[in-house]
């Protein structure tokens, strides 16, 4: 069965989410990148054995990869085996968790907090039914970047991200060129909107009008402010 990660930081103010800043101040940054963390973490949990859900019986792990101490780690988090990030950069760290992570594997960001299991629901679906072939499942940001990583069972998995330049309008391009340089079949998932920007954050909060992002960006003005003021 395949292991659901979810990759994050603490939200910390100052850490996260600092393009909200300003008009946002630095606290109500970490506040949103706490909801869309929680958010996250509950809706991906829903994809575990037991659940009920289109992930049930597919998932057999779910871990937090998390930069952090362990008084960071929110309540969400519960049920999930909490596993401190590697050193390095982005793509190190990255690279580490798949050399380390035996089997199929999904990897999923903390910055789509509308993502459901529907969503990775083809990619569960897929590594199950197909763990040791060369198929590739990633998941398009409206940015550039990529919201989820999935790959099959398979040695030195770490070398298809490290050298990625990450964080950047092509990462996902890069990404993807990477995989089928190494002979892996890349299917997509849906593109999803990254929270970076307030404008992001509207957008995030109509789609997941329920959530804890859509309740903080209420709480804290976002969706009364003007295009051009979030700009």
């Amino acid at each position: 069965m395949t292991t659901l990660v979810v990759i994050a930081k603490a939200c910390v103010p100052g850490r996260v989410k600092t393009r909200l800043h300003p008009p946002l101040t630095l606290a109500g940054a970490a506040r949103v990148a706490a909801a869309a963390l929680a958010d996250t973490l509950e809706a991906l949990g829903d994809a575990g054995p037991g659940a009920g859900s289109p992930g049930d019986t597919l998932v057999g792990r779910r871990v937090l990869y998390f930069d952090g101490s362990a008084a960071d780690v929110p309540d969400e988090a519960a049920g999930y085996e909490v596993v401190p990030q590697a050193p390095g950069l982005l793509d190190a760290r990255i690279g580490w968790l798949l050399d380390h992570v035996r089997g199929p594997l999904l990897l999923v960001g903390m910055d789509t907090p509308q993502v459901t299991v529907a969503h990775l629901a083809p990619a569960l679906a897929g590594l199950a039914g197909a763990a040791d072939e060369p198929d590739a499942w990633l998941g398009p940001a409206a940015d550039g970047g990529y919201w989820a990583l999935g790959l099959g069972a398979g040695a030195r998995r770490g070398d298809l991200v490290r050298g990625v330049p990450m964080s950047r309008d092509d990462t996902g391009a890069r990404q993807r060129e990477r995989l089928e340089r190494a002979g892996q079949r890349v299917r997509l998932l849906d593109e999803l909107v990254d929270v970076d920007t307030v404008d992001d954050l509207r957008t995030v909060a109509r789609a997941a009008p329920g959530g804890r992002v859509a309740r903080a960006a209420e709480e804290l003005g976002c969706l009364e402010l003007a295009p051009e003021a979030a700009s």
